[in-house]
């Protein structure tokens, strides 16, 4: 039994360890959608209306720093991926260093992954499996079957909150305070469909993506924390892939923040062959 939760606990590290991509990997939506943004019976139309609008919030807002964290549950096992950063909603750009759990067999710890998101691209540096350490991985998130929702191991704030544009049976749970900020907490969930219509020009792609294979049931269960300008403090998704479940929860503060992110040259991104974890 403890050789088998040892084993279990490798290879969901190293699903962390490869990006989440094999975990990302295979799944179908389904959840049908009219795009009208109606909410069903008893549920409050104003609330769905305050969340569909909280990424608009975000780009009047311009920056924050923010701090994510990836829960992942896989046959009893339970791994956590932690990332902090900044993040430029107007130029969809964003820099974080994601911390990877320790190696169950007790090996010496990871150095974190940095990340890059930039408008459809996920570039990745330390991210190991035959990598050089001064080369950079790039990814087109629209290639990706959930939008680097989950697949960076940090979930894109702007694509997290632009899923909100499918918000559907929204209730109004109550004031909250949140990093010593009032907040107005709202649950519901994401029709993935949906989201994919209305969403904005610049994160069509990702969301598409996760509206047409990531994530099985073609929902996502969500609570949001908004503050008095309709700014997203605070969001926490569920996700259902084929082998896993995957909370990402993430913290977003200090609007307003310089971001500088430079993209890497073409010379100093890997073109070889990936090898698995």
């Amino acid at each position: 039994m403890g050789q088998q939760r040892r084993h279990r606990g490798r290879a969901i590290t190293a699903v962390a360890a490869a990006g989440l991509m094999a975990v990302a990997t295979g799944c179908s939506g389904g959840a049908a959608a009219d795009g009208s943004g109606a909410e069903a019976p008893g549920k409050d139309a104003g609330a769905g209306d305050v969340v569909r609008r909280s990424a608009d919030a975000l780009v009047r807002a311009g920056s924050s720093k923010a701090r994510t964290s990836m829960e992942m549950a896989s046959g009893g096992t339970r791994v956590t991926v932690r990332g902090a950063g900044v993040y430029d909603f107007r130029e969809q750009r964003g820099r974080f260093d994601v911390v990877l759990p320790q190696d169950p067999a007790g090996g010496r710890a990871r150095r974190p992954i940095t990340e890059l998101m930039s408008g459809g691209a996920l570039y990745m540096k330390n991210r190991g499996a035959g990598v050089p350490a001064d080369k950079w991985v790039r990814i087109e998130t629209r290639s990706l079957s959930d939008g680097n929702l989950v697949t960076g191991g940090a979930t894109d704030p702007l694509a997290a909150a632009e899923l909100l544009r499918g918000a559907r049976d929204v209730t109004y749970v109550g004031e909250e305070r949140v990093a010593g900020t009032e907040v107005r907490h709202y649950r519901g969930v994401v029709d993935l469909r949906a989201a994919a219509k209305a969403a904005s020009a610049g994160q069509r792609g990702a969301v598409g993506a996760a509206a047409a294979k990531g994530f099985s049931g073609g929902s996502v269960p969500f609570d949001v924390y908004l503050d008095e300008r309709g700014r997203v403090r605070k969001l926490r998704q569920q996700f259902t892939v084929s082998n896993a479940d995957v909370a990402s929860t993430t913290l977003l503060y200090d609007f307003g923040v310089p971001v500088g992110v430079r993209l890497p040259a073409e010379k100093d991104i890997f073109a070889g062959k990936i090898a698995a974890p």
